[in-house]
């Protein structure tokens, strides 16, 4: 995905509505700013990268699986426009509530969070997938987001440090990596 169509979300999309109030100020800090409960906010340049590799496009069907105070959600709805599908999905009960209330700020209907089930990753039952972004580290792949991903399919997940490409459009997932990065723990 280009660097413009991103920058264009990013704009569609301020980091303001989903910080905390307290946190407002810090808006332009390029840096992760906690949002309680041990989660952040991610760092935008972070963020950016991680959506760059995604290369989401409009009508796309994608997964936020740790979608936190909903920025991720948001971009994400930004990049799919209205005939797209996005998810995110918080473990957190408190942030599901924020997540949400910070979403509700744009005119993103095609958009929602739900808490993520305890012992489930992902959403098996709502796949395939188009594309999958998790902003949380696992210690290693997790097998069952890749098998909720659809024929040329994309996920971005930090695994052990590294950012981790899975790509599956020549039909098995091929991994490529891509940097590392530090992530709260996938729970």
């Amino acid at each position: 995905m280009d660097a413009v169509r991103v920058a264009a979300a990013f704009e569609a999309v301020p980091r303001a509505w989903f910080l905390p109030a307290s946190e407002r100020s810090r808006t332009s800090y390029d840096g992760p700013i906690a949002i309680g409960h041990g989660q952040t906010n991610s760092q935008p340049r972070t963020v950016a990268a991680m959506l760059r590799l995604l290369d989401v496009r409009a009508g796309h069907r994608v997964l936020d699986v740790g979608s936190g105070s909903g920025w991720t959600t948001g971009l994400l709805a930004e990049l799919t426009g209205p005939a797209g599908e996005v998810l995110g999905l918080e473990i957190e009960p408190d942030l599901v509530d924020f997540g949400r209330s910070n979403l509700g700020r744009g005119d993103w209907p095609w958009a929602r969070i739900e808490p993520a089930r305890v012992g489930v990753l992902g959403d098996p039952g709502g796949a395939p997938y188009d594309r999958i972004l998790v902003s949380a580290e696992a210690r290693q792949l997790p097998g069952p987001l890749v098998a909720q991903l659809g024929e040329g399919g994309r996920m971005v997940v930090p695994v052990a440090g590294e950012m981790l490409l899975v790509d599956t459009s020549s039909g098995a997932p091929e991994i490529t990596r891509h940097g590392h990065y530090r992530f709260v723990p996938l729970r």
